[in-house]
């Protein structure tokens, strides 16, 4: 019967059969493309293989355990313009330096639609992966490693630019610019990848209605750079030891920023004692965090600028030298069920407008609130208030710090716990959290 069937669909008038053919090193890959069928499958052996190549029908690129695909240094190594490409299994290397050009080890240009990029390893091209407005793109479980020296001349581990629907997870990306960074897009899923040594492990603008989940970010100089993109859903996520922020949120609104967690890390004394911290130019060198064994972390767990009407709940904020960090008119947000736990400054607020960052009878956890909870109920009694006139003073007038210790700020902060009408606007929770919350992702 099968047979039969087989028989059946080979009359057929317009009837493909798509076959599979392999190639060894030395084979001209540019003329197999070219007298392939649409859904054939090129397999290159394993060995070098000469790239660059351009795939413009849908077929399947795959490499054998040991394939080496090299573009020689010009251009992009593997340039996709058909749909329903898939490229699996390869090592690809040797793209060319253009940033003009914006040369890739794979990049899928408009026609790419549904183009799968998976299981390869992409060493040291400009960009790893371009998605240059290809729809509905896969990029999954490539293990991606950019160029060291000057971020400002590398590229990004991924690129998206207006490619609607893409789907990049479980790669693993170091060095270079951006881990992954997207630009004028939409209904975008980045999901569990891990970023490190870069400059923003995930940077968004301009792209909308998107979701980030369940991503780790280390030892970058921020985690996760959030910039002019609206209604994004960003949860389960990881920054750990990253420089200069966990997360942050510039111009980006009515999003929902919901259990991720943002801590420093601990830095063994040999490595401070070797150099090794700070010693890739591609990273900078980073300010002595005092004893071994301190924890360095972001200077800001969460920096809010101008990003309005979001929802940050269930959040761990931990070991930075700031918790959290508003300015700059960012209003409307609801902050409430998170944790904020050993941050030298738990939260600056440049603003005198009173906020209230509690929800439904249910606030924040604040590891220095001397809190106590008569009936039991897990919120303290009394209200939670982190800054003071004095703070104040000092955001205005860093020369102030050497005045902290006086007895003059000491009788004035007295006097302000007891007198809270003394206070200045800003943050308030009325209904702080006796104990920390399961922030874990």
């Amino acid at each position: 019967m099968t047979r039969l069937l087989l028989l059946a669909a080979l009359l057929l008038p317009g009837a493909v059969v798509a076959g599979t053919r392999g190639l060894a090193p030395g084979d001209d890959l540019a003329r197999a493309v070219a007298s392939a069928a649409p859904g054939d499958e090129l397999i290159l052996e394993a060995g070098e293989h000469a790239g660059p190549v351009t795939l413009d029908r849908p077929l399947t690129l795959t490499g054998a355990p040991g394939a080496i695909l090299d573009g020689g240094g010009a251009g992009s190594v593997v340039t996709v313009t058909a749909p329903d490409v898939a490229i699996r299994g390869l090592t690809i290397r040797g793209s060319g330096s253009d940033r003009t050009a914006m040369d890739a080890g794979v990049n899928l240009l408009k026609g790419a639609r549904g183009a799968i990029v998976e299981d390869n390893t992409l060493v040291g091209n400009l960009h790893g992966v371009r998605i240059q407005g290809a729809p509905d793109a896969t990029v999954r479980g490539n293990d991606i490693t950019g160029r060291g020296g000057r971020q400002a001349e590398a590229g990004n581990g991924v690129s998206v630019w207006n490619a609607p629907g893409a789907l990049v997870e479980g790669n693993s990306i170091r060095l270079g610019r951006d881990g992954i960074f997207s630009n004028t897009s939409k209904r975008d899923v980045f999901r569990n990848n891990r970023m490190e040594r870069t400059r923003f492990a995930i940077h968004y603008m301009y792209t909308n209605d998107s979701v980030i989940e369940g991503n780790v970010s280390t030892d970058n100089t921020v985690g996760y750079a959030i910039m002019f993109s609206d209604r994004l859903r960003i949860t389960g996520n990881i920054s750990e030891g990253d420089r200069d922020h966990g997360l942050l949120l510039n111009s980006a609104n009515r999003s929902e920023i919901t259990g991720n967690r943002v801590t420093g890390r601990l830095l063994p004394a040999a490595r401070w004692l070797t150099g090794e911290q700070g010693a890739d130019d591609s990273m900078g060198p980073t300010e002595d965090p005092g004893p071994a064994g301190d924890r360095i972390g972001p200077e800001k767990c969460l920096f809010v600028y101008n990003a309005n009407r979001n929802a940050i709940r269930g959040n761990r904020f931990e070991g930075c030298g700031i918790g959290i960090h508003f300015t700059a008119g960012a209003e409307g947000n609801a902050v409430s069920g998170n944790a904020f736990i050993g941050n030298r400054e738990q939260v600056k607020y440049v603003g005198t407008r009173n906020l209230d960052w509690s929800d439904a009878g249910r606030g924040n956890f604040w590891s220095d609130n001397p809190a106590f909870d008569l009936d039991g109920d897990g919120i303290s009694d009394a209200a939670y208030r982190p800054n003071d006139i004095m703070d104040q003073v000092i955001w205005t007038t860093p020369q102030a710090r050497l005045l902290v210790t006086s007895p003059a700020v000491q009788v004035i902060r007295w006097a302000q716990s007891r007198f809270p009408a003394t206070l200045p606007g800003g943050v308030l929770d009325s209904a702080p959290l006796m104990a920390p919350p399961d922030a874990s992702p």
